[in-house]
C-alpha cells in the first residue's frame, strides 16, 4: 500500500517540478516562487548536506507539501524519524568502517619508520626532542603545548594557535594522553599515533574527530604543575577558610 501511495506521490508531483524547474530557471518568478526557491536552498545548505544517500527529491518535495498542508502522509512522524536515525546511522557505520582502514594501514606504516615505538596498548610515539626533567605521573596536573591532527593532516585542535598552553589532570583525558605523556620527561617533545581505542573510539568527538578516527598529536610537556591529590586538597582548603570568613 505504501510503495503504491509513494508511486502515486511521484507522479503528482513530476510535472509540477519540471515547470518549477523551468521557472526558477528564469529570472521572472513571482514573489511567492522567489520564497519557495529559497526555502528550498536553504534545506539543501543546511540539512540535505549531512546525507550522503541518494535522496529522490519528487519524494521529498511531497512530503513536504503534505506535512505543509497538514494533509494524511505516508509515514508516520514517528516513521519518519526513525528512518532519519537509520540514515545517520549507516552514514556513521561506513564512516567508522573508512576510518578503521585508515588507521590500521597508517599505523602499519607509522610503526616501521626508525625511531618509532609501540606499546604494549599499541600506542605509537617517536621522541621529537629529548629532555631530562621529570616524569608525571597519571595522578598529575600537567601544562603542555600540544596540535593534534587526522591521518590526513587537517588539525582539529592546537594550544599553539590558540597562544597559551593547556593544563589538565592525565587522568581526566582520552587513554592515549594518559598513557603517553606518563612517558615524558618535562621538557621534551613527543609524538603520538594513537589507535582509536585509545582515543575516542565509536563516538568521535564533536564535528571534527569522526567514529573511529587515528589521530596525531605531538606534545611538548612544559611543566608538571602539581599532583592532582595536592591541587584537591588546596582547593578544599580554600574552601574552608572562605567558609570560615
Amino acid at each position: 500500500m505504501k510503495k503504491t501511495l509513494i508511486a502515486a506521490c511521484v507522479a503528482s508531483v513530476i510535472m509540477t517540478g519540471s515547470v518549477m524547474a523551468e521557472t526558477a530557471g528564469t529570472k521572472q518568478m513571482t514573489q511567492d516562487e522567489r520564497l519557495s526557491y529559497s526555502l528550498g536552498m536553504l534545506i539543501g545548505d543546511r540539512i540535505l548536506k549531512e546525507y550522503t544517500e541518494d535522496i529522490n527529491y519528487y519524494i521529498m518535495l511531497e512530503g513536504i507539501r503534505s506535512q505543509h498542508k497538514g494533509e494524511p502522509t505516508v509515514l508516520t512522524m514517528d516513521e519518519a524519524h526513525a528512518e532519519m536515525q537509520a540514515s545517520e546511522d549507516r552514514a556513521m557505520a561506513a564512516a567508522a568502517e573508512d576510518a578503521i582502514k585508515a588507521g590500521k594501514a597508517y599505523l602499519e606504516e607509522n610503526k616501521a619508520r626508525e625511531g618509532v615505538s609501540v606499546t604494549e596498548s599499541g600506542l605509537q610515539y617517536e621522541v621529537m626532542t629529548a629532555a631530562e626533567g621529570d616524569k608525571p605521573k597519571a595522578t598529575d596536573i600537567v601544562k603542555v603545548h600540544y596540535k593534534g591532527t587526522l591521518l590526513d593532516g587537517t588539525t582539529f585542535d592546537s594550544s599553539y594557535e590558540r597562544g597559551q598552553p593547556a593544563e589538565f589532570g592525565l587522568n581526566q583525558v582520552i587513554p592515549g594522553w594518559t598513557e603517553g605523556v606518563q612517558l615524558m620527561n618535562v621538557g621534551s617533545k613527543y609524538r603520538f599515533v594513537i589507535p582509536s581505542e585509545l582515543a575516542y573510539g565509536t563516538r568521535g568527538a564533536g564535528a571534527s574527530i569522526g567514529p573511529s578516527e587515528t589521530l596525531i598529536f605531538e606534545v611538548e610537556l612544559l611543566e608538571i604543575v602539581k599532583p592532582a591529590a595536592d591541587a584537591e586538597a588546596e582547593a578544599e582548603a580554600t574552601t574552608e577558610v572562605e567558609q570560615v570568613k
